[in-house]
C-alpha cells in the first residue's frame, strides 16, 4: 500500500512543478498586457490633454485677432476724429486766409484813396503858390456884380465843402487802415496759430498710422487685406460728394452765363462723352480685389465690395481717369484720404486710401484727363498700399473695369 502511494505523489510532485511555473507566466502576461493598457490609457489622456491645450491656444488667438480688430477699429476711429478735426483746421485757414487776403485788398484800396486825395492837395498848394494867395474875401470883393457875387460865393462854398470831404475822407480812411492793420494782425497770428494745431494733429496721425501698422503687422499672414468700407461711410461719402457736386455745377453755370453777358466763353468743365477711362496709375497692375460681393479677409463675412483695389508702392502718382471737376479732396471715414471728381452727366470717379499730404488738388479745382491729382497710401480701413478706385453712375457704385479695358 505504501509503495503504490509513493509513485502517486512523486508524480504530483512533479505536475504541481510543471503546472506552477506555467501559472505564474500567465500573471505576468497578464500584467505585461495591463501595464500596456495603462500605458494607451496615459498616452490618450497626454493627446487629449494637447488637443484641449491646442484647442485653448486657438482660442486665445482668436481672442488676440478679435482684441486686435478692436484695436484697429479704435485706432480708425482716432483716425477718422482726428482726420475731421484736421479738415476743420483746413476749412478755419481757408476761412481766415480769404478774409485775411479781402482785408488786406481794402487796406490797399484805403490806402490808395489817401494817395489819391494828397496829390490833389498837393497840386492845389502848388497851383496857390504859383499864382499867389488869395483869401476868399478878395475873390469875393472882386465882383462885378451881386449875381457874380452869388455865383463865386456858392463856387467858394463848393471848394470849402470839397476841401472839408477830402480831409474827412482821409479822416476815415486812415481809421479804417488803422482797424486794418489790427485786424490783419490778429488774423495773421490766428493762421498760425491754426496751422501750428494742423501740424500738430498730422503728427498725432503719422503715430496713429505706425500704430495702426503695427497692429496690422501682429495677424497672421493670411490676413493681407483689411478693407471694410461700411454702408454708412458710402452713405457719407455719397451725400458730401452729391451737395459738392450741385454746387459745383450751378458755379460752373454761373461763370458760363457771365462771360455769356460779356461776350465772352467759357471752357466746359464736363466733357466725357463715352469711352474708355485713362488709367489711374502710371502702369497697369493686378487687381487685388475685385467689384462685387467678397468675403472679407478679417472677419469672414461676406460684404459688398464697391470698388477695384490696385496695389501700388506708397506715393505712386494718381492720375485723373477723365477731365471733370473736383467735389472731394478731403478725408472720408472708410476711404482715408479721398478724391472724387465729377465728370458729368452723372458720372464720377472715386480714388481712396491717399497716402497724408497726398492729395494735390482742391475742391472746386477743373482737371485734365491724366493729371496728377494725388499720391498712393494706405489710410483709412487700408492694410496695404493701394488705390481704390470706383465708378459711380447716379451715385450708385458700378464696375469700374468696363470703363477702364
Amino acid at each position: 500500500m505504501k509503495k503504490s502511494f509513493l509513485p502517486l505523489v512523486v508524480a504530483a510532485g512533479m505536475v504541481g512543478a510543471m503546472v506552477v511555473p506555467q501559472y505564474s507566466y500567465a500573471l505576468t502576461e497578464s500584467q505585461r498586457i495591463q501595464q500596456e493598457l495603462d500605458q494607451l490609457k496615459k498616452s490618450k489622456s497626454s493627446i487629449q490633454q494637447k488637443a484641449a491645450q491646442t484647442e485653448n491656444e486657438i482660442s486665445q488667438v482668436q481672442q488676440d485677432k478679435q482684441q486686435t480688430n478692436k484695436d484697429i477699429n479704435t485706432i480708425l476711429g482716432q483716425i477718422d476724429e482726428t482726420n475731421l478735426k484736421l479738415n476743420q483746421l483746413n476749412d478755419q485757414v481757408a476761412s481766415v486766409s480769404a478774409s485775411l487776403k479781402d482785408n488786406a485788398d481794402q487796406l490797399e484800396q484805403a490806402e490808395a484813396r489817401i494817395t489819391s486825395r494828397d496829390q490833389l492837395l498837393r497840386s492845389r498848394l502848388r497851383l496857390m503858390y504859383m499864382n499867389g494867395v488869395v483869401s476868399y474875401a478878395d475873390v469875393l470883393l472882386s465882383s462885378t456884380s451881386f449875381g457874380d457875387f452869388l455865383d463865386r460865393l456858392n463856387a467858394l462854398k463848393s471848394i470849402v465843402n470839397q476841401d472839408k470831404e477830402i480831409l474827412e475822407a482821409n479822416k476815415r480812411d486812415k481809421e479804417v487802415i488803422a482797424d486794418k492793420h489790427i485786424q490783419i494782425e490778429k488774423q495773421l497770428n490766428q493762421v498760425k496759430d491754426l496751422y501750428a494745431q494742423a501740424a500738430a494733429v498730422k503728427a498725432d496721425l503719422v503715430v496713429k498710422e505706425k500704430e495702426k501698422e503695427v497692429k496690422i503687422a501682429s495677424l497672421s499672414k493670411k490676413e493681407k487685406e483689411l478693407e471694410d468700407i461700411s454702408k454708412d461711410n458710402e452713405l457719407q461719402l455719397v451725400q458730401m460728394a452729391k451737395q459738392e457736386a450741385e454746387k459745383q455745377r450751378a458755379l460752373q453755370q454761373a461763370k458760363a452765363s457771365e462771360a455769356a453777358k460779356q461776350g465772352k466763353s467759357v471752357a466746359q468743365a464736363y466733357t466725357y462723352s463715352g469711352g474708355r477711362f485713362g488709367y489711374p496709375l502710371p502702369k497697369v497692375v493686378q487687381i487685388s480685389s475685385d467689384f462685387g460681393v467678397r468675403v472679407d479677409p478679417f472677419t469672414g463675412a461676406k460684404a459688398g465690395h464697391t470698388g477695384i483695389d490696385l496695389p501700388s508702392p506708397m506715393g505712386t502718382d494718381i492720375y485723373a481717369a477723365e477731365a471733370g471737376v473736383v467735389i472731394t479732396a478731403s478725408w472720408v471715414s472708410g476711404y482715408g484720404n479721398c478724391v472724387i471728381i465729377d465728370h458729368g452727366k452723372g458720372l464720377w470717379t472715386v480714388y481712396g486710401h491717399i497716402r497724408n499730404d497726398g492729395i494735390v488738388v482742391s475742391k472746386g479745382d477743373t482737371v485734365k484727363r491724366g493729371q496728377k491729382i494725388a499720391e498712393v497710401g494706405s489710410t483709412g480701413r487700408s492694410t496695404g498700399n493701394h488705390l481704390h478706385f470706383e465708378v459711380r453712375l447716379n451715385y450708385e457704385p458700378v464696375d469700374p473695369k468696363p470703363y477702364l479695358r
